[in-house]
């Protein structure tokens, strides 16, 4: 008669101190069992520990429970020990082809409220939290500064009762708590992202240089009456576009120099650019400004393609006109295409970042399309909003740990 597979969940916890993990295992190594599922995790110098193990058919698990309870007790800790049934354990066997998801929470300060909120939508989804993770570093008290940031990422698995719903809810439950909340399918695009791409004004940085051209040649009023027609409907993009650079004849090019070295980058831009540079992502500006400033930023920040409305210049002065094809919606989901196939990349892997409703085009045709501080109507057409950190919060959505950013 087969002997039944006997199977054993040891549960640890204690003070964390080097060697713990080591000494433990090597305990299961002297027995020679096998190793069926581990996991362990730190939380304030407390160790959790968990290891599933299969004691082998010619051993019994008296001795080892035995030897452990021994050596858990001399190192100060806590040890739990539950047999897991052969059936039971080949259902969770079967479980491991569900689909997974990455679910990103991303706060000023982390809250119970916040995180209560997203936990209880997870569970009416009946998705399964396998893993829990801080991403941000350790927060001081009391530090007197508005500039913290606390990420959790929760690792789900389970295939949601309803998606739309879901994100939804998690639409709501960002805006009243203050938070931003992504939802992502955890595949091999997510974790090969190598392409972002950022509109400019009031994205990269802060502030729409139209409007401080405009302050400069004095005809501030005119250029924002044709604006606020546009964004009523009442001409298009390309129509208000020229109207708005009609107005700027005869402003000297040095006035575009001193607004240039004055543009106000937007929080994290600078600790974002650098980390993606340190590992290898490809970088673009694409945007219904201007080159002039968009190159600036290239020089500056280290990013790789410019392409953005060029403004004609004579003898030192703008003539009220623009060069080339003028950069609306359609055209910047076309040029994000265009670097995507030039730099050989899967248009899943390109995240696009953008403010205004003529990024929506691009947003929705990148693998990761981010509203970034955007108005409502942006937000709830786009699949994923920044509105409550700068810049670097993508940074958390591509899964990176403060220690792994460039400070």
């Amino acid at each position: 008669m087969t002997k039944k597979k006997e199977i054993i969940l040891i549960n640890i916890s204690g003070p964390d101190k080097p060697g713990v993990t080591s000494t433990l295992t090597g305990i299961l190594a002297h027995h020679k069992v096998n190793i069926l599922d581990i996991g362990q995790a730190v939380i304030h110098d407390d160790l959790g520990l968990g290891i599933l193990m299969e004691v082998p058919e010619t051993a019994e698990s008296s001795p080892i429970l035995k030897d452990l309870l021994f050596k858990a007790y001399e190192m100060g800790l806590k040890i739990k020990f539950t047999p897991i049934q052969e059936d039971k354990y080949n259902e969770w066997v079967e479980n491991q082809g569900k689909e997974r998801f990455i679910i990103t929470l991303i706060s000023r300060k982390l809250t119970a409220e916040q995180l209560s909120q997203v936990t209880k939508i997870i569970s009416d989804q009946q998705l399964n939290i396998d893993v829990i993770s801080r991403l941000s570093g350790r927060i001081p008290l009391n530090n007197g500064k508005n500039d913290t940031k606390s990420v959790a990422e929760f690792s789900v698995r389970g295939t949601p009762l309803d998606l739309e719903s879901m994100k939804t809810r998690f639409i709501e439950v960002a805006g009243k708590a203050g938070a931003d909340i992504a939802f992502q399918e955890d595949n091999i695009y997510r974790r090969s992202r190598r392409l972002v791409c950022f509109d400019m004004d009031s994205t990269l940085i802060q502030a729409e240089v139209i409007d401080e051209l405009a302050r400069q040649a004095g005809v501030y009023d005119e250029v924002s009456a044709i604006t606020e027609s546009a964004m009523r409907g009442e001409i298009d993009f390309q129509e208000s576009f020229k109207r708005r650079v009609a107005l700027l004849k005869g402003l000297d090019e040095s006035v575009m120099q001193n607004i240039a070295k004055s543009l106000p980058l937007t929080e994290g831009a600078e600790r974002l650019f650098a980390t993606l540079k340190k590992y290898g992502y490809r970088t673009a500006i694409i945007s219904g400004g201007f080159t002039y400033f968009g190159n600036y930023l290239k020089n500056n920040l280290g990013i790789d393609y410019v392409f953005a409305n060029e403004l004609e210049i004579k003898d030192g002065k703008l003539t009220g006109k623009h060069v080339g094809e003028i950069i609306d919606g359609p055209r910047k989901a076309e040029l994000l295409k265009l670097i995507a196939f030039k730099e050989d990349i899967h248009l899943k892997q390109v995240i696009a970042v953008g403010d205004g409703s003529n990024d929506l085009p691009m947003l929705r045709l990148a693998g990761l399309g981010i509203a970034f501080h955007a108005k409502p109507k942006v937000k709830a057409s786009a699949r994923h909003s920044i509105s409550t950190i700068g810049l670097d919060a993508i940074l958390y959505l591509l899964g990176f740990r403060d220690r792994e950013i460039n400070m």
